[in-house]
């Protein structure tokens, strides 16, 4: 559902995100008679958008839809013929997007959303903190670009808020963190006050994303659900991502619930998420160091003087892996099916050849 808050038609691009910058890369398109509009939700092949004269329903029969990372997604500014039957017929070029590894395991990235300024990473404190799930949020967040804010949520529901405050604080260096509860509303001024342009709420099924996206919006636009008790996993009450606009300005992208968050191509964000081991192996006695038995390892030393833990080191090891892998897979795609071209190519002359030679 589009949202009923749309601003006036004078104000609605800049209110949705539109600046110089976009307006420069849109000449082309505007000689062309298209209009601009942001990408509200994507739906069975068409669209729900926003445009300054309102929302549309749109087809986007113009757009790639055979590459996951270039498929219009929530957040997007597109070029809008409009008409009796309004058509997308081009993306603008996105100034970041949160993108993780493919859930099928292929080497195709997945676009969550785009031309994102801030990401809320959404933690239950009514569930155990895992650590290695808030790391792989922030390294999504970092990577695209955007500013991440931590919103620890159930804040009345914690058995120790500053305990659990600490830690995160431990697993989130140079990020804001928020203490957070809907149902007292503790916590929601501030973290409304801290959101700024498009802001993007990400976290697993359970984390109080929806309840979260209600409280910013100031009515409840989101359906919420119940947490089971038995594990702390909740359902998703969120199955399309949807960008609504907010009272105070700027828009919010609801997202559903994250159960694999896999990482691509994010070494600058795993970088900024591990900052303090970034910091640290500045001061190796080698610049190759591999932070594992090399003598002179600042990174080590800092282990041994429990500034930092194993576990951290561990986690940073194998988001570094993680990331490189699937990086080098999206390289090697296109490299192997322009063999698997060639190949069928050779297959098909030495067909022709048999084939002639079995005339004579």
């Amino acid at each position: 559902m589009i949202s009923s808050s749309f601003p006036s038609p004078s104000s609605a691009l800049s209110a949705l995100g539109w600046d110089a910058s976009f307006d420069a890369l849109f000449t082309e398109h505007a000689a062309a008679g298209l209009v601009p509009a942001r990408v509200v939700r994507v739906d069975r092949g068409r669209c729900d958008v926003l445009t300054a004269s309102g929302p549309v329903r749109a087809a986007s029969r113009g757009l790639p839809h055979s590459d996951a990372a270039h498929t219009v997604c929530t957040g997007d500014w597109a070029a809008l013929r409009p008409g009796p039957e309004p058509d997308l017929i081009a993306l603008l070029p996105r100034r970041g997007a949160i993108t993780r590894a493919g859930a099928d395991r292929t080497s195709r990235g997945q676009v969550l959303a785009a031309n994102v300024d801030t990401v809320v990473v959404a933690v239950s404190l009514a569930d155990v903190l895992k650590a290695g799930r808030i790391e792989r949020l922030l390294a999504l967040a970092w990577d695209s670009g955007a500013r991440p804010v931590v919103a620890l949520t159930k804040l009345d529901l914690a058995d120790d808020s500053a305990a659990a405050h600490a830690e995160v604080t431990g697993l989130a260096p140079g990020v804001d963190i928020v203490a957070t509860s809907s149902a007292t509303g503790e916590g929601l001024d501030v973290l409304a006050a801290t959101v700024t342009g498009t802001t993007v709420l990400l976290g697993p099924s359970g984390a109080g994303k929806s309840t979260l996206a209600n409280a910013l919006l100031g009515q409840d636009r989101m359906d919420t659900g119940a947490v089971r008790a038995a594990d702390g996993k909740g359902r998703h009450t969120t199955v399309h991502r949807e960008l609504l606009v907010l009272p105070g300005g700027g828009v919010l992208i609801d997202t559903p619930g994250l159960r694999g968050i896999g990482l691509q191509g994010a070494a600058d964000g795993v970088e900024q998420v591990f900052a303090e081991i970034h910091e640290l192996a500045q001061g190796c006695a080698f610049r190759d160091c591999t932070h594992a038995s090399e003598p002179g390892c600042a990174v080590q030393d800092a282990i041994a003087s429990g500034q930092l833990s194993e576990r951290r080191l561990a986690g940073y090891r194998k988001l570094q892996r993680e990331s490189a892998w699937a990086a080098a897979r999206e390289t090697a795609r296109p490299t192997g099916k322009r063999s698997e071209f060639h190949k069928s190519i050779t297959r098909h002359q030495r067909a022709t050849r048999r084939f002639f030679d079995q005339q004579q």
